[in-house]
């Protein structure tokens, strides 16, 4: 008797999609998600986290993805990617959504703004609180906003926990 896999084609689907639709946000944006100001709209799905896991991979995959379309993308390929990933090992264990939005804030603020000092050698707080600016007002403005409203919808909650 074979053990059931627990990776199910359903849920590469979902985890593909959210890579793409993270990509894709960010691309057709791309002339707000990089650089030191920053609103990177995308950046909203990161609280699928706080929900479910899994979504964890698909946003680092997707940020990957995403930032090699940046001007600077071989740093941001590597930096923003690893801002991205440590944010989501916060939100893991984060007690709520808005504590949970704010690890994007600050990884990206501490990471993202070594980046860019290191590239334009500009100082490490200004980059660090534009930085935080555009992921608080994406992520713990916006995307805390839009999945409390979500969180309603029990279709959604469904979809993206089941």
């Amino acid at each position: 008797m074979s053990k059931k896999s627990n990776f199910s084609t359903k849920r590469l689907v979902k985890l593909a999609a959210v890579a793409a639709l993270y990509v894709a946000l960010t691309y057709a944006l791309g002339f707000m998600s990089y650089g030191n100001i920053q609103f990177r709209v995308a950046e909203a799905l990161m609280l699928l986290c706080f929900y479910k896991k899994d979504y964890g991979i698909a946003l680092t995959v997707g940020c990957f993805i995403a930032n090699i379309f940046s001007p600077m993308a071989l740093m941001d390929m590597f930096f923003g990617t690893a801002a991205t990933l440590l944010a989501v090992l916060l939100i893991f264990v984060s007690p709520n959504l808005f504590v949970a939005s704010l690890a994007p804030v600050v990884t990206n603020a501490a990471i993202v703004g070594l980046e860019l000092t290191y590239a334009f050698k500009t100082p490490f707080w200004l980059n660090a609180a534009e930085v935080a600016l555009g992921e608080f007002v994406c992520v713990s403005v916006v995307g805390v906003i839009a999945f409390k409203l979500l969180e309603k919808n029990a279709s959604f909650m469904k979809l993206i926990t089941a």
